[in-house]
């Protein structure tokens, strides 16, 4: 029997590649189909966004703790972050402005 999610480094992902099964579980509960999800996920074949999610339904309460403290990790580091500095920010958005105008 293949399998198709392996844990590592702290989180699950699916086999052999470096897409979390975070990311296909975060799509499937936004209502994605498993089509719709490989199309995201193109390195991944149909069969292996079908085994993720039935990973993911048989272990829901596991990778659910997982993704939750995952977040919370995630969480923790924002608030750990220093503020950007305002003449960095100030670029940022000009520059993010610029990009806008190019693409209309």
């Amino acid at each position: 029997m293949t399998s198709y999610v392996e844990e590592r480094d702290g989180g699950y992902y699916l086999t052999g590649s470096r897409v979390s099964l975070d990311s296909i579980v975060h799509e499937f509960r936004n209502g994605s189909s498993a089509e719709t999800i490989q199309q995201e996920f193109a390195t991944q074949t149909l069969e292996q966004v079908y085994g993720a999610i039935a990973f993911y339904l048989a272990h829901r309460a596991q990778v659910d703790s997982s993704i939750d403290e995952t977040q919370a990790r995630a969480a923790a580091l924002r608030g750990n972050q220093e503020p950007l500095p305002a003449e960095l920010r100030q670029r940022l958005e000009r520059a993010r402005q610029d990009l806008h105008a190019k693409s209309n």
